[in-house]
């Protein structure tokens, strides 16, 4: 998940990222970041919206 990142290693930088944002920031970044990769994942299993026809109006002489 992490490429070559041990245990030991994420656990350091969550220990710094903590150190820095303090844990009520670092809760809130966490829950926007599970609300972000949410909102992706449905939006990727959407259907695509269909193309708006557009309205043209005719001239008439």
């Amino acid at each position: 998940m992490f490429g070559d990142l041990g245990v030991p290693e994420v656990l350091f930088i969550l220990g710094i990222a903590l150190l820095i944002f303090g844990p009520r920031k670092l809760g809130d970044l966490g829950k926007g970041l599970g609300e972000g990769i949410r909102g992706f994942k449905a939006a990727l299993h959407e259907p695509a919206p269909a193309p708006k026809k557009e309205e043209t109006k005719e001239i008439t002489a």
